[in-house]
């Protein structure tokens, strides 16, 4: 006699729990094709969308559907884990992770969808030919995290994916950034004014979050991430308060107006793991400047030995100074710091004839420490991680250290450009040093943060 086959056994519940603005921007996505959520940082903007896409995929007849964030594996981690609030928790034991049309997908089959297959691809959408991954294949619903940060291509393209959709619909959230980018002027703001004027069919849902609407975060964990801000920072306006704000003035203003308090006498060597070095090569306008960094007790703090700059104008400077300055800072290192922890020196990428002559010359000096490419990430990366650090009391820098004291005091926003956060970098500010302190921890970045989240 067969044996009847039985439904899937469901885990405990997950724990949802929304604040009545949460409640009521869910509600109203059932009857909107289009669906954002902006604001603060830890606002609870993605787990609302996640819920909203999930309930919406149950009963939607379309099979392929739409997850993107800038990455792949923000996509994957962003939206398909959530801190075990995602997609796939979602539909845990009702699906599994596959391929579709050469992209990531999670393949959900089971009670929730009728034993209906449906597919969620997940892709990357910041590069210039994103858009190519998603060309030719028919999608239904999209849900969106970082929106800002996806090529414009690639969401007209996710736009156009969908308009044979039987249940045409997106979800996007974003953290708040300059009101002149494109994703306002010719999405968001668009999708608003046509709404107002009667012109949008389908239903618009807009709702602005900030992190006191996140039921979910304790009143003293709120006080500790709010107290991690410079509270005059563009980033502070922007994550804290979600507010729409350009870049201007100062880019670290508590730095430049209280710099004493970021300043040290001297280090505890002790508590050094160990010690990075970062190089910038000079160019036309530019010099060539090496940043020593301490870190301290693994990555709980960031300190700022030692600096060095190479003067001279175009012409005056080749090679073979570069090589001599270089092993000199690197003695004068070893003479005041154990050279075993002196690990390694990243040097700007782009000039890989000066790195391999560098190599040549550190060999032959002796000298213990790896000649590395640096890992450039993107320069707004490395200024907000600097801001956190800041704000966290995780960094400071030796007073012998003037280069970077005056590059930190008067880096600023650079006014002429619209629409997005670009330093300036004319000649007037002290970029090259900037950029040699930033190589010296950028490997790092991701390692950083997440130990000073563990310790808030």
């Amino acid at each position: 006699m067969a044996r009847k086959s039985k439904a899937p056994k469901r885990r405990r519940s997950i724990g949802y729990s929304f604040g009545d603005k949460h409640k009521e921007y869910i509600a109203a996505s059932e009857g909107c094709f289009a669906n954002v959520a902006e604001g603060a940082v830890r606002a609870g903007k993605t787990v609302d969308n996640v819920y909203a896409f999930c309930h919406e995929l149950k009963t939607t007849k379309d099979k392929v559907h739409l997850a993107s964030a800038s990455t792949l594996g923000n996509a994957k981690l962003i939206l398909g884990d959530c801190n075990g609030f995602g997609i796939e928790h979602y539909f845990r034991g009702q699906c599994r992770w596959g391929k579709y049309r050469g992209n990531e997908a999670l393949i959900i089959k089971g009670i929730d969808t009728g034993f209906r297959e449906r597919i969620v691809m997940f892709v990357g959408g910041a590069l210039s030919n994103s858009w190519t991954k998603i060309r030719g294949i028919s999608i239904g619903m999209w849900i969106a995290t970082e929106i800002n940060l996806h090529d414009k291509h690639f969401i007209q393209e996710a736009l156009n994916r969908s308009i044979a959709a039987l249940k045409r619909k997106f979800w996007w959230d974003l953290n708040p950034g300059t009101p002149k980018h494109w994703i306002y002027t010719e999405f968001i703001d668009e999708y608003e004014r046509k709404s107002k004027a009667g012109e949008l069919l389908g239903g618009y849902n807009y709702e602005h979050f900030t992190i006191n609407d996140n039921i979910n975060i304790p009143g003293e964990r709120r006080k500790e991430i709010i107290s991690q801000y410079d509270h005059s920072s563009v980033q502070y306006k922007r994550d804290i308060l979600g507010m729409r704000l350009a870049a201007d003035g100062l880019i670290f203003p508590d730095f430049a107006n209280n710099t004493d308090k970021y300043l040290l006498d001297s280090v505890d060597k002790s508590k050094i793991t160990s010690i990075q070095i970062g190089i910038d090569f000079g160019g036309n306008k530019s010099k060539t400047t090496f940043v020593a960094t301490a870190f301290m007790e693994g990555f709980k703090e960031l300190i700022v030995i030692a600096d060095h700059r190479i003067e001279g104008g175009k012409g005056e400077i080749g090679p073979k100074t570069v090589y001599t300055e270089f092993i000199s800072f690197v003695k004068a290192l070893y003479k005041e710091y154990n050279p075993i922890l002196i690990k390694i020196a990243w040097a700007d990428n782009e000039a890989q004839t000066i790195i391999n002559g560098l190599r040549t010359a550190s060999r032959n000096a002796r000298l213990l420490l790896k000649i590395a490419d640096c890992y450039k990430a993107p320069v707004n990366d490395r200024i907000a991680a600097l801001l956190t650090f800041m704000a966290d009391g995780r960094f400071h820098v030796l007073k012998s250290c003037k280069h970077v004291i005056g590059s930190l005091s008067e880096q600023v926003w650079d006014s002429k450009v619209e629409g997005e956060d670009v330093r300036l970098d004319d000649g007037t500010c002290d970029i090259d040093t900037a950029d040699a302190l930033e190589y010296s921890f950028s490997k790092f970045i991701k390692i950083l943060l997440a130990v000073g989240g563990e310790g808030t």
